[in-house]
């Protein structure tokens, strides 16, 4: 008996038009903006939301995929990046219309990534269906495994690509759900990227079902296979690493560190009228702080509004940390006379110091991935009509430094804002002797966005991957405290001003993501290549 694999859109065409396409696209964009953090965080979603365009892709061309695809992407990922409107045209004081640009241009961007995956995805899918239209178990595995590591990978080149934007992979959307985080400590936020995928496609899979009766068992099996990595990487491996590592922090040496959230507002911050009184406020901030006893203060991204290494204000914050015999770690612009090639160029560095006990500046650390359009503008050099951008951005150049910071007992892995998006530089630091990761950031760009708290979903994933605490400081919020097993705790409200203190626990030993799992999306990448080559060399069977 032959049986015809069911289609999720049998009203459909067999060349959709448009109308078409945006019914088969729109319930995916719809499910990803309301499961991601900022908007909604309905994150159950995200084990469903992919279902209606994979059961799409599966009966489509891989040209007709590809649309669906675009279509799903850019509009998700436009709800997802309203916030560059504000950044663009409340802070960077550019024009709407070319702020309106510029947000499309970095969404239709995004999107061609889901529209090479869904393109792919219809590829295999009609590469390896039977004569009969149905899948064979070998047919069912391959799916099953090409889709999540196909994801897998296009998130992993997007990360480097124009030198990366993987800002909130699918991963990060299950933030507030730490017991679902814990096995990030293998393969970072790529390894549970890949487990929502395998879940979607196990889902959508259950409607494809009506296969030779005598075949079904083999189905079933594959499928369960694919359900059982699922529950042991969202609840099996939790349930037993948790335990574990609760027992390791009660072990550790301990540092009780206090942040300071000075709330100073964007618009006037670099006045030069206004660098006093926010050196005053933050000194004042943390002087209420020392209530609480801690060994160090963390100040935010940039909270000294001026060049500390020829400014007479930073006499007051080295007299405050000898008078209170507290480390003070701050955010602050930095240069540098570069003299080695004889033409005394000055470069300047989006840093952070760190003033010891003494008073004195015993480290300092300079921002190593900086923000495009941001901080600098790209392919200047190609681009002239972007330098009145400059202007506006700013012009900074990339540090090098990946080690830890030292104070005491504390070895801080120093992340400065856009940093925290990137896996490998938290890594980096971690396996350099990192026991404690600092992220100073100024999310008051953002205004009253969803940006915060995807900046903050991104940085809780870099705790749980090394296994470190991270402690966030921010200018406007979201501040507090990160511990290993993903649990946020002194969370602050967005632009409020304030302080809060906690013990963080100084770990030393390295995580299997920290050693070697930092590879999985490299893996998947290169994976992904040998399923792209049997697109192309398998015969479609007749």
């Amino acid at each position: 008996m032959n049986h015809q694999l069911p289609s999720f859109f049998p009203m459909l065409p067999q060349r959709p038009r448009f109308f078409s396409l945006l019914a088969s696209s729109l319930p995916s964009a719809l499910m990803l903006t309301l499961a991601m953090p900022g908007l909604c965080g309905w994150w159950p979603l995200l084990f469903i939301a992919l279902v209606p365009l994979l059961l799409f892709c599966q009966r489509q061309a891989p040209q007709t995929a590809a649309i669906s695809g675009l279509i799903a992407g850019f509009l998700y990922q436009c709800a997802s990046l309203y916030w560059i409107l504000i950044v663009l045209v409340v802070y960077g004081e550019i024009s709407v219309w070319l702020s309106v640009s510029a947000l499309l241009l970095v969404a239709g961007y995004m999107s061609i990534y889901m529209s090479f995956f869904c393109a792919l995805f219809a590829a295999i899918c009609r590469r390896f269906t039977c004569a009969n239209g149905s899948y064979s178990p070998c047919t069912l595995f391959l799916l099953m495994l090409a889709a999540p590591v196909m994801w897998v990978s296009l998130d992993y080149l997007r990360g480097f690509l124009l030198t990366g934007f993987p800002w909130m992979d699918l991963g990060y959307g299950l933030y507030a759900k730490p017991t679902l985080l814990l096995a990030a400590d293998l393969g970072g936020h790529h390894l549970l990227t890949f487990s929502l995928i395998l879940t979607n496609v196990l889902i959508s899979s259950c409607f494809l079902l009506r296969v030779q009766v005598q075949r079904r068992r083999a189905h079933l099996l594959i499928l369960g296979s694919g359900a059982a990595f699922v529950l042991v990487i969202f609840f099996v491996y939790p349930h037993w690493r948790a335990p574990l590592v609760e027992a390791e922090l009660q072990n550790a040496p301990q540092a009780k560190i206090a942040v300071v959230q000075g709330n100073v507002d964007q618009a006037v911050k670099w006045s030069e009228d206004m660098k006093e009184e926010t050196v005053a406020k933050y000194l004042r901030l943390s002087q209420q702080a020392l209530a609480e006893k801690p060994t160090m203060l963390v100040w935010p991204e940039t909270a000294l509004p001026f060049y500390p290494q020829q400014d007479p204000l930073v006499q007051a914050i080295s007299r405050f940390a000898a008078e209170t015999q507290a480390s003070l770690l701050t955010g602050a612009p930095l240069f540098n006379i570069d003299r080695s090639d004889g033409t005394n160029e000055v470069q300047y560095f989006n840093g952070a110091l760190l003033f010891g006990p003494s008073g004195k500046v015993t480290a300092s650390h300079a921002k190593q991935h900086l923000v495009p359009f941001g901080e600098y503008v790209p392919l200047r050099q190609f681009l002239p009509f972007l330098e009145p951008l400059v202007e506006n951005v700013g012009d900074f150049t990339p540090g090098q430094e990946s080690g830890p910071m030292s104070a005491g007992d504390l070895r801080l892995g120093v992340l400065i804002c856009y940093e925290s998006i990137f896996p490998v530089i938290a890594r980096d630091s971690v396996y350099h002797g990192a026991n404690a990761l600092v992220n100073l950031t100024n999310d008051a760009w953002f205004g009253r966005s969803s940006a915060a708290e995807q900046s903050l979903s991104m940085a809780v994933l870099r705790a749980i991957e090394n296994r470190r605490f991270l402690v966030r400081s921010a200018n406007t919020g979201i501040s507090g405290f990160v511990d290993p097993l993903g649990h946020i705790t002194g969370k602050t409200m967005l632009f409020t001003e304030g302080t809060v203190a906690k013990t963080v626990y100084l770990l030393n030993s390295k995580s299997f993501f920290t050693r070697f799992g930092y590879h999985f999306g490299p893996f998947c990448f290169f994976l992904s290549f040998f399923l792209v080559a049997l697109v192309f060399i398998k015969k479609k069977r007749g």
